[in-house]
């Protein structure tokens, strides 16, 4: 059956955030396709996934080269089920930089990788360009000179419209929006780092620097892997994301004192009428300068619920206070999954 979207997709219950000092707007909620979305075809739940999202004002998609499994997979799927909406009205990213194909050239942020990893991504999703092409994360052996040029090029070329950085901190960031800036290439739109109420790096500096440079960001992982909803509240249940990707979350993570956290974070959220999950987005929300928080899922449903974040957005002092007392009785090691 033909899928036609809703025809009051953008009645205001979505609101759309310009990216920093940029002309475009992202919405406030970001459709990934990190787990949910590989495989040798794509399926009913994922076009149902990717319809209720668009129907729910989600605008965004965001992608890398080798999310799956197997490597590419989601993004040929992507491209299946976006060619289904109207392209002019969605912004699709990519990113290249995590490892892809075998050999030297096949990860990290040289220039033959990631314009061979954009040409590959583009026959992938069938599009002749993306919005956002993303450095995934900072090289330490490659100039950035060299990587930030790369990404010149493809907006040049006309294969992005935008480029992008994730997980660099704030020096490299600073770094990287002077190079672009002195060189007269295209700027850093958009910054993709790690933020969560567990994973709060940003707050450290990044965030204030992305803000003074006018660049937007777009926090990954702000439901930490699921641990900030009601799913993990009794442990990592059987058949759950963190089940069955062994690795995903570790054993501190999911011991009693973070349990208890949760717990209180799960009260709060109550009374503030909200699902866990979507006080989580709420907060990482709470600041203007956070363009639009990334989220997984594995149904049309979750997304659904998600969305409804956007509707309480607003924290009082005390719910601050408290949601930081309770986060300070915890400390959590360093993220497996890129930022500090």
């Amino acid at each position: 059956m033909t899928y036609a979207p809703d025809p009051l997709r953008y009645d205001g219950r979505m609101p759309y955030r310009r990216c920093g000092k940029h002309g475009i707007k992202l919405p406030a909620i970001t459709l990934g396709f990190w787990h949910n979305f590989g495989g040798g075809e794509s399926t009913e739940n994922q076009r149902e996934m990717v319809f209720s999202a668009f129907d729910s004002g989600i605008t965004h998609f965001d992608l890398a080269n080798n999310y799956g499994p197997p490597y590419g997979s989601a993004e040929t799927n992507a491209g299946r089920i976006l060619s289904e909406l109207p392209r002019h009205e969605i912004l699709v990213s990519t990113k290249a930089g995590y490892d892809m194909w075998p050999g030297p050239y096949g990860e990290w942020g040289s220039r033959k990788y990631l314009l061979n990893s954009l040409d590959q991504s583009l026959q992938r999703l069938a599009m002749p360009n993306v919005d956002f092409f993303y450095s995934h994360r900072f090289d330490p052996e490659t100039p950035m000179e060299e990587t930030l040029g790369a990404l010149n090029s493809a907006v040049d070329q006309g294969k992005a419209l935008y480029a992008g950085i994730s997980s660099y901190n704030m020096e490299q960031t600073r770094q990287a929006e002077q190079i672009c800036r002195q060189n007269g290439w295209a700027p850093i739109v958009i910054h993709q780092p790690n933020y969560s109420m567990f994973n709060r790096w940003i707050e450290g500096g990044l965030q204030d620097e992305a803000g003074r440079l006018g660049i937007g960001i777009i926090a990954f992982c702000p439901l930490y892997q699921g641990l900030l909803t009601d799913k993990y509240l009794s442990g990592i249940p059987k058949g759950s994301r963190a089940d069955l990707t062994k690795g995903l979350l570790r054993e501190e993570e999911t011991g009693s004192s973070v349990r208890g956290v949760i717990e209180g974070l799960n009260g709060i959220a109550r009374d503030r009428g909200q699902t866990l999950a979507q006080m989580a987005l709420s907060w990482v929300l709470r600041d203007e300068r956070v363009t639009s928080a990334l989220i997984g899922a594995s149904s049309p449903a979750q997304i659904i619920e998600n969305c409804e974040a956007v509707k309480n957005l607003d924290f009082e002092d005390d719910e601050i206070s408290e949601i930081d007392a309770l986060l300070g009785t915890v400390t959590l090691p360093p993220s497996l999954w890129a930022g500090e």
